[in-house]
């Protein structure tokens, strides 16, 4: 999944942050609500993780603005404000959940899978395909030809990228910062081994290759 989480206390946010990325998510970290709501305004995100207590912009704030501006992704907020007024508060505010801090990253990142697995009202689509190739957003399960194919957290997130962008080249740097969050080159061939080991799964058992590389470009995904 794509996951905002605006947090402005720089240990959480990294910590935070750095788990969901090891479960293969692909997550951005802003640190203040006005950046973070306008973040959230013009990008697409599955789910929002945001602190109550933001500098400026509060986390309620932005919230109600979301929502008035009609944006139905669902929203997790993260807060040490524990007491039931301040949980009631938050919910009608226009959050989907409520957690308190401390908290255990096991719970956050289960109840961000919940948030995730919810039907959303709005145009994003719950499945991707390329042919006979199909990805459930929900369920997270891939097949091929009606066969499952079991992907690794990191690998379904580099499909789920090349799937939404289906037919559009991808070089390496816009791989690497948008399924491994890198933003500089640092001389890896993770996006080599990584595409290769996609490839196994998805085109090699199968009688026509949907990965695609374009010569000194990158890659791309298409059905023939």
């Amino acid at each position: 999944m794509k996951i905002l989480v605006i947090e402005d206390d720089k240990t959480t946010g990294a910590y935070v942050a750095e788990g969901l990325r090891q479960e293969g998510h692909s997550v951005d970290l802003i640190p203040t609500g006005s950046e973070g709501l306008i973040q959230a305004s013009v990008a697409s995100y599955d789910v929002l993780v945001v602190d109550r207590m933001l500098p400026g912009l509060d986390g309620l704030s932005v919230v109600r603005t979301l929502r008035g501006a009609k944006n139905l992704t669902p929203i997790l907020l993260l807060t040490a404000l524990g007491g039931v007024d301040d949980r009631i508060e938050g919910l009608n505010a226009g959050a989907d959940d409520y957690l308190i801090k401390p908290f255990v990253f096991g719970e956050l990142s289960a109840r961000i899978a919940a948030l995730g697995r919810r039907p959303q009202m709005s145009d994003e689509p719950t499945a991707l395909r390329a042919g006979d190739l199909e990805m459930n957003l929900l369920t997270r399960k891939v097949t091929r030809g009606g066969q499952t194919i079991d992907l690794l957290p990191r690998e379904f997130a580099l499909l789920e990228h090349l799937l939404r962008r289906r037919g559009r080249i991808q070089t390496r740097t816009m791989l690497l910062e948008a399924v491994w969050d890198i933003h500089f080159d640092p001389q890896t061939n993770v996006v080599e081994t990584h595409i290769s080991r996609l490839r196994s799964k998805i085109d090699k058992p199968f009688d026509h290759d949907l990965i695609q590389t374009v010569r000194g470009a990158g890659y791309r995904i298409e059905a023939q």
